[in-house]
């Protein structure tokens, strides 16, 4: 059975998506066409995260549930965040990491509110008795054709609550229960580097998030917590059809060296690498996961 160290082609380790149009936001992964691998048949784990408590945000599904499943076959217990409407994908990921032998703990809610933020902190800290591994994964986007025309302040302000003011109160709220040998990783995207148009806001929160943990990363370091961000391009995940404009769905992913969209469990090895102890002198950094296509 192929995993994720099985050696292989990576321009045809995945086929490209046969996506038809579009699908309603938040996007449910049973709504899309071809389903994301989250490494459900692949992600084999070696105790890399052996005791570990982790919290996910965004973690129901796409690169979220990839991590998930990663995180519990290394040997963690997971607490996922997700959108109450979302509560479909979040059991389905609940469900891979007990599969796994871990802890499961759920926490629908909207993190765009600090008080969803701090009662997730609180959670984690009753459900799994601390934090050792901190996610901010959830993101928000709406891509629009206009650019900065077509974004509304509704959308603008949605926007920079889910990518940036969650990940501050989050990580606020869970800094001060870390210790020694802690790790926090944050989603940014190769939109930090190279801005579209069409995601003018978003683009902006994923150059905040690189900052962020460049800061963070060295306020932390004498503490021995280490803060990394994972800069991934085009993924698909649900947010793709739920968001992108009708047209440019099919051919996501296609302008990479490598030929094609990448897939969820694809990104999973990276986070388990910042998560554990491989990566002690690592902090501050970013990992692109972007399928060649290159960043500064």
């Amino acid at each position: 059975m192929r995993d994720q160290t099985t050696p292989a082609d990576p321009t045809e380790q995945f086929e490209q998506p046969d996506e038809e149009g579009t699908i309603p936001h938040p996007g449910l992964t049973s709504d899309m066409d071809t389903e994301p691998d989250h490494g459900e048949d692949s992600y084999v784990g070696s105790g890399r995260l052996e005791g570990k408590r982790a919290v996910i945000t965004g973690g129901d599904s796409g690169i979220g549930r990839a991590v998930a499943i990663a995180f519990a076959r290394e040997g963690a217990d997971v607490l996922i965040s997700y959108l109450p409407e979302e509560e479909e994908d979040g059991q389905v990921t609940a469900g891979h990491i007990r599969d796994a032998g871990r802890t499961a703990v759920t926490v629908p809610g909207d993190i765009r509110r600090e008080e969803d933020c701090v009662a997730l902190v609180e959670t984690a800290l009753r459900e799994l008795g601390g934090i050792d591994i901190l996610v901010n994964n959830a993101a928000y986007q709406m891509a629009q054709e206009d650019g900065i025309l077509g974004v509304t302040t509704e959308q603008f302000d949605r926007v920079m609550k889910t990518n940036l003011y969650a990940m501050f109160w989050i990580t606020k709220a869970a800094l001060p229960h870390m210790t020694a040998g802690a790790s926090i990783i944050n989603t940014s995207s190769i939109q930090g580097y190279q801005p579209s148009p069409q995601l003018i806001d978003y683009a902006t929160t994923k150059a905040g998030i690189i900052t962020f943990t460049q800061a963070l990363a060295q306020q932390v370091a004498e503490q021995g917590i280490r803060v990394n961000t994972v800069a991934p391009g085009p993924i698909w995940t649900p947010l793709i059809p739920a968001t992108m404009p009708e047209g440019k769905v099919e051919r996501f992913g296609e302008d990479t060296p490598t030929g094609r969209t990448g897939q969820p469990a694809e990104l999973a090895p990276a986070f388990v690498f910042f998560a554990s102890q491989e990566s002690s002198y690592v902090t501050g950094e970013r990992l692109g996961v972007t399928g060649g296509k290159l960043m500064p």
